[in-house]
This record gives C-alpha cells, sequence and structure tokens, in this order.
C-alpha cells in the first residue's frame, strides 16, 4: 500500500512539474496501462496531462474508465479541448457522459461542436470585454484598474455593443487615456471593425492575420452578435499545427501521430500508405520492365533512370510546397487555378531546358555520342515539365474533389515523375537506338 501511495506521489510531482512531458510519457503506454496510472489520481492532474495530448489519446484513455470520472475530468479541462476530446468518443460512451455534465458546460460544448473543426468558432474564446455604447470613458478605466489589481490577464481590446450584444466598435487604449472622463465610448470607438464569422475556416483566418496584423479579431454572428474573440496568436499556432500535420499527412503519415506515440498506432496509420506506395512502385518499375531486353541490350541508359527520376521528383515538391503554401495562405483563388498551372509547366520547362542541356553534355563527354546526350536531355525536359504540372494540378483538383490538399500528394507526385521520366527516356531511346549502340 505504501509504495503504491509512493508511487502515485512520484506521478503527481511529474505531471505538476513538467505536464507536457508527463503526457508524452503517458501517450507511450498502452492505453490500458496509461489509463491504470492516471486511475488514483485527482481529477485536476488528470486534466492538466489530456489537455497536452491529442484529443484522440486522451479520448482512448477516458472510455476506459467509467463515464463518471470522464465527466469529472472533462469539466477540469479547457472547454475547447474537452470538445475536442468529446468527438473522439465512440457514440455509446459520448450518449453515457452526456447526461452526467453540467448543463452550462454540456450547452458550451455542443455550441462548439457545432462549428466545423478549423472554423474561427472553434479558435474563439469568450473571454472578453464588452460595454454598451453609452457607458463612460472613466467606467472602462475603472473596470481596467480593476482587472489589473486582481492580476487578470489583461485584455487586448475594448469592445463596445448595444443592447442586444451586437458589436458596433473596439476602442483603442491611447483614445480612453486622451478623452474626457465623462464621454461617452460611442464618440471615441473605432467603428470600422475588421471581424469574422464562426463559421471562417483556418486559411482565411491566417491571410487576414497576416494582411492586417491585429492582435485580436471579434467573432460575429449574421446578425452582428458578438460571440467571442480569437487571438492571433492562436492563430498562428493553429496553422503551425497545421503546417506540421500538412507535412505528415504529405508523406503518408497520419496528422495526429507524434514523436512518441505508441508503436502500434504509428503502425497502422503508417502501413496503409506505404502499400500504396508500393503499389505505385510497381506502377512505374512495370514501365522499365516493357524495356528490359532493351536496357540489357544498352546498359549504360540504367545509368541514367535514378538521374532522371530525381531531377523530376525534386521539382515536383518544389512546385507541391509553393502551391500547398499558396493554398494555406489564401493566395490562390479558384479562377487562378489553371494560371498557376500553365506558369508551373512554364517554369518546368525553362529548368528542364537548363538542366537538360548539362545533363546531355556530361552524357556526350562521358560517352562520346552526342545522340545519348540528346536523349537524355529530351527526357529531362519531358520529365521536369511534367513534374511542374503535376505539382500544381494534384493538390488543385484533391482541392475541387473535396480533398485535403496535402493529403499523401508527394506520393502521387513521385509516381507521376517516375512513370513519365522512365517512358520519355526509354521510349525516346528506342525510337533513337540505331544511333546509340
Amino acid at each position: 500500500m505504501k509504495k503504491k501511495e509512493a508511487a502515485i506521489e512520484i506521478v503527481k510531482k511529474f505531471i505538476q512539474s513538467d505536464p507536457v512531458k508527463a503526457a508524452q510519457a503517458l501517450e507511450t503506454l498502452p492505453p490500458r496501462d496509461a489509463a491504470q496510472v492516471i486511475k488514483d489520481l485527482p481529477p485536476s492532474l488528470c486534466a492538466q496531462a489530456l489537455e497536452n495530448m491529442p484529443p484522440q489519446s486522451a479520448a482512448r484513455l477516458l472510455e476506459i474508465g467509467p463515464p463518471q470520472e470522464a465527466a469529472e475530468i472533462l469539466h477540469r479541462t479547457g472547454k475547447f479541448h474537452a470538445a475536442d476530446i468529446f468527438r473522439q468518443f465512440p457514440p455509446d460512451y459520448s450518449k453515457a457522459v452526456i447526461p452526467l455534465l453540467d448543463q452550462d458546460f454540456s450547452k458550451d460544448i455542443s455550441e462548439i461542436l457545432a462549428y466545423p473543426l478549423e472554423s474561427a468558432g472553434r479558435l474563439m474564446h469568450t473571454d472578453f470585454l464588452a460595454f454598451r455604447s453609452d457607458a463612460r470613458v472613466r467606467d472602462v478605466i475603472l473596470r481596467l484598474r480593476q482587472m489589473a489589481k486582481k492580476q487578470l490577464p489583461a485584455a487586448t481590446y475594448c469592445y463596445v455593443v448595444d443592447n442586444g450584444n451586437a458589436l458596433l466598435g473596439v476602442l483603442n487604449m491611447r483614445d480612453l487615456l486622451l478623452a474626457s472622463p465623462e464621454m461617452p465610448v460611442s464618440e471615441i470607438m473605432i467603428k470600422d471593425v475588421v471581424k469574422v464569422s464562426p463559421f471562417t475556416d483556418r486559411e482565411e483566418l491566417v491571410a487576414i492575420a497576416a494582411r492586417k496584423h491585429y492582435l485580436a479579431m471579434p467573432v460575429t454572428e449574421e446578425n452582428g452578435r458578438l460571440l467571442g474573440i480569437i487571438n492571433t496568436k492562436n492563430i498562428i499556432d493553429s496553422s503551425e499545427q497545421e503546417a506540421t500535420e500538412d507535412l505528415q499527412i504529405l508523406f503518408g503519415a497520419s496528422a495526429e501521430e507524434r514523436a512518441f506515440s505508441p508503436a502500434w498506432f504509428k503502425i497502422t496509420r503508417r502501413l496503409p500508405w506505404l502499400t500504396v506506395n508500393l503499389a505505385t512502385a510497381f506502377l512505374a518499375g512495370s514501365v522499365v520492365a516493357l524495356f528490359e531486353d532493351f536496357i540489357a541490350k544498352i546498359a549504360v541508359l540504367a545509368v541514367f533512370l535514378p538521374i532522371i527520376a530525381g531531377q523530376g521528383g525534386n521539382a515536383g515538391t518544389q512546385t507541391l510546397v509553393v502551391v500547398l503554401r499558396g493554398m494555406l495562405m489564401r493566395e490562390i483563388a479558384p479562377h487562378d487555378a489553371w494560371r498557376l498551372v500553365r506558369t508551373e509547366a512554364f517554369v518546368g520547362f525553362v529548368n528542364g531546358a537548363a538542366i537538360g542541356l548539362i545533363t546531355a553534355a556530361a552524357a556526350w563527354l562521358w560517352k562520346g555520342n552526342a545522340w545519348l546526350g540528346l536523349v537524355v536531355g529530351v527526357a529531362m525536359v519531358v520529365n521536369m515539365v511534367a513534374a511542374g504540372l503535376a505539382g500544381a494540378l494534384i493538390p488543385v483538383l484533391m482541392k475541387r474533389m473535396g480533398y485535403d490538399p496535402a493529403h499523401s500528394s508527394g506520393i502521387f507526385l513521385t509516381t507521376v515523375t517516375d512513370v513519365v521520366g522512365f517512358f520519355a527516356f526509354l521510349s525516346t531511346a528506342w525510337l533513337l537506338q540505331g544511333k546509340l549502340v
């Protein structure tokens, strides 16, 4: 019994001193073992650890225990993270937990879950400072001083609303300090306020934040009612998280995977895409197999195959990264997509011509055969153009079809550049085989 109590104290101190590392340590354990570790901890400490875990991992831990314990822990986590965790519960477990939640907390979570996953409604918070339009300047300053005395977080902006809580304007701190104490705030407020809908997606929020440089933006309903505010810091953190997720997704890993996720979780997320990648590799290999006897006759061709495929893959990845960033930053409007594709194809042609000339010259000098240089150069141009087209087209088409444009685009791009590069090179060599032997 004493050993158990000592172990619990160690876990408590670990979570209190470094909740991030504690959460990572729990993630490395099988869910049942991790649930056993936190079983005897106070709900507040469990919440502290779970807040630093991906929602999916946190949900797996909670659903092992009884719904009552899950409800107690959820009450102590931030409501937005609690909503993310709740979304991951199986339907039967969700139905068991809902009646155990406080009415206000349950209402807050329901409202959050009503908004799309990557929207302003999911990123906003309701801790903002708002005053009626007839409030006096002295009232606002007094409230700010009271908050400072209580060591509450300072308000980034003060908002002005009407009796129906509709947003009318925002107060500038400099104007507050210079205005007469008896002046109503409606006379000094800035009426032209940049506001967003709770359904505004993360990509558009990033673009607005980059353009306006505000510290926070109000979130309003269609009728103008102020719902909450979204801090630029949250938008930046969210976009950084999306960027890292997209990087993982781009090459076939899972967005939920972390460095210390359980091995079996990593395997189940990566193996399906590795299987897809294997199938596409066989497709590229089948192109080479068509020319197997021809390659055996002119063995030097095998030397240039990885060079052409590698250059095409690198060029395509350059295009893909630029296009994905443009989509994230809202730089690419739907009507501009085809112009982008044409531009990238032209860039691929020019780069391919330059690299093709260098490669052709190297092949000619090495083997003393100008026709071999021509074959290599032509294949390089064709593959670089295909790389530019594929790098731009794949994410554009995936977006049009409603899929995440980053989702394993790298795998499909590599397939295109390998197949096109191999076929262009070997078919051109086959047509000119009399000049190569």
